[in-house]
């Protein structure tokens, strides 16, 4: 199950990021907190044949290379995804987005439509809706200093992981130790890379970024497509409507009955089809 990563160079750091190669269309993965680019290896693995895909690991996630002052806010990441597009050399690519990744993608998109072949989005920070309510009780663990001891707890224990895992995951029983430790690691393998993560929690907070680029959105005409878990306590699916609404680029909403937040761990295949569909069509 271990990942093959490699480097790349952006103005923000050494980005980590998986790559299938192949002379293929690029599809970017962006993965969302507390993951990295392993989220999305079952859907890779469902779309491989017809996409190059590539799935970074954002800043201050997985094997990322970043300086203690780096800016982690989503402007920032977002300008990170175009580092990593100029890097190697890719000038359009499917963009799909989970969580924070797909919060990140929305700025990228908005801020660079010409680099936008298509746009998929799963549950994600929206607009306003960011930070969500959900998130009140992680943030207090915070700012009390806890994390560091949760991470070394579910590291220790999967059935700590997986009660930790279970806000986010429909069948969080399944996750087996390797995929936390390749999860929650690279967060906690340092005192830096930990300091990173409480960063993320109390610096990068600021709807702001996602609220000022409505009127981008509302002029971005790339096919769009969103699939959203209904039972997502962080996200509700009046989100996906609200996308669905604002980006002219957007036809239609799927929706999966019971999915939760990480749902590209757990429902890849319906996650695949959608996307198989929307690059057909645009092709």
């Amino acid at each position: 199950m271990g990942r093959t990563v490699q480097h790349v160079t952006t103005d923000q750091g050494e980005i980590a990021y998986t790559d299938t190669g192949g002379d293929a269309p690029v599809a970017l993965f962006v993965h969302g907190v507390f993951l990295n680019g392993h989220l999305w290896r079952h859907v890779i693995d469902r779309v491989a044949a017809v996409r190059r895909c590539v799935a970074v690991d954002l800043l201050g996630h997985g094997d990322t290379r970043i300086a203690a002052d780096q800016d982690l806010s989503f402007r920032s990441q977002a300008e990170m995804l175009l580092g990593v597009c100029d890097a190697l050399g890719l000038d359009q690519v499917d963009l799909v987005g989970n969580d924070s990744g797909g919060g990140i993608c929305q700025i990228f998109a908005a801020r660079h439509p010409e680099r936008i072949r298509t746009l998929s989005l799963t549950n994600c920070d929206v607009h306003d809706n960011w930070p969500p309510a959900a998130l009140g009780s992680i943030q207090e663990l915070v700012a009390a200093g806890g994390l560091p001891d949760l991470g070394a707890q579910m590291l220790a224990d999967v059935e700590v992981a997986r009660a930790g895992f279970a806000v986010a995951c429909e069948h969080p029983e399944r996750l087996d130790a390797e995929t936390v430790r390749t999860y929650l690691g690279p967060l906690f393998a340092t005192a830096e890379s930990t300091a990173n993560l409480e960063r993320w929690f109390t610096e990068t907070h600021d709807n702001s970024q996602t609220v000022e680029i409505e009127p981008q959105l509302r002029s971005l005409t790339a096919p769009t497509l969103v699939v959203w878990g209904t039972d997502d306590v962080f996200f509700d699916v009046e989100w996906a409507h609200w996308l669905r609404d604002t980006i002219p680029g957007c036809e239609r909403v799927v929706e999966l009955d019971g999915a939760k937040l990480f749902f590209p761990e757990e429902r890849p295949d319906e996650l695949a089809v959608e996307l198989l569909r929307l690059w057909g069509g645009a092709g």
